[in-house]
């Protein structure tokens, strides 16, 4: 009976258990964060408050001119302090102690530009390009806005640990069939060298040995 070859189980690669999520961003960066999300909300919602009282007085309730004047003021504040904290979010509120996004900056000094542009038009009365430059400065801080509440992003780490070599199987071997009559065709070798050793390798039958060899019979 021949045995089915035996092969060795192959090793699986071992991958380091998967570690609990981390936080998006360290404890470090999480205040400039929060105070970013505080100052864009508060300009979002007072930009709103302005196009309702620049629309009140386009209306004929010429009080509300006075209060948008002192809102254009209190937002250009509020952008002003909204400054450190974008270069403190750049510094260090990324992912991971990462430097953080570069926008907040760069857009609080583009809606501090904006803001300028928009009361010294005010001021010299130039209705046309105040009312378009104050469409582009909400929508300005409207998007601002989104941005500031948007989840900073994880970085994951792309290496994966070096796979462990795969064993391949070996097969023992097995004494089937062909073990057999291999066995066979040696064991008949042997007594075929046997036979013709005995001889010498001439080829002639051996001299017949015991009582009566020597005598030879002649036919009549």
């Amino acid at each position: 009976m021949s045995s089915p070859p035996v092969a060795r189980t192959p090793r699986l690669p071992s991958f380091p258990a998967a570690s609990p999520s981390a936080p998006a961003v360290p404890p470090g960066g999480r205040l400039p964060r929060l105070l970013l999300r505080a100052t864009a909300t508060a300009s979002a919602v007072l930009g709103l408050a302005q196009t309702v009282l620049a629309g009140s007085f386009l209306n004929g309730h010429y009080e509300a001119l006075r209060a948008h004047e002192l809102g254009a003021m209190a937002l250009g504040g509020l952008l002003l302090a909204q400054l450190p904290v974008a270069a403190l979010v750049r510094r260090g509120g990324g992912a991971g102690g990462a430097r953080g996004p570069w926008w907040p900056l760069g857009a609080t000094a583009l809606l501090l530009a904006a803001l300028g542009a928009q009361m010294g038009t005010g001021y010299e009365r130039a209705v046309g390009v105040h009312v378009t430059l104050g469409v582009l400065l909400v929508s300005g801080l409207l998007f601002g806005l989104v941005g500031a509440w948007r989840p900073a992003p994880v970085r994951l780490s792309t290496s994966m640990p070096e796979a462990e070599p795969v064993a391949e199987p070996v097969a023992e071997p097995s004494a089937g069939p062909d073990a057999d009559s291999a066995t066979e065709s040696g064991s008949g070798t042997g007594t075929g060298t046997g036979t013709g050793s005995g001889d010498g390798g001439s080829g002639r039958l051996p001299r017949p040995t015991g009582a009566g060899a020597d005598t030879v019979e002649v036919a009549p």
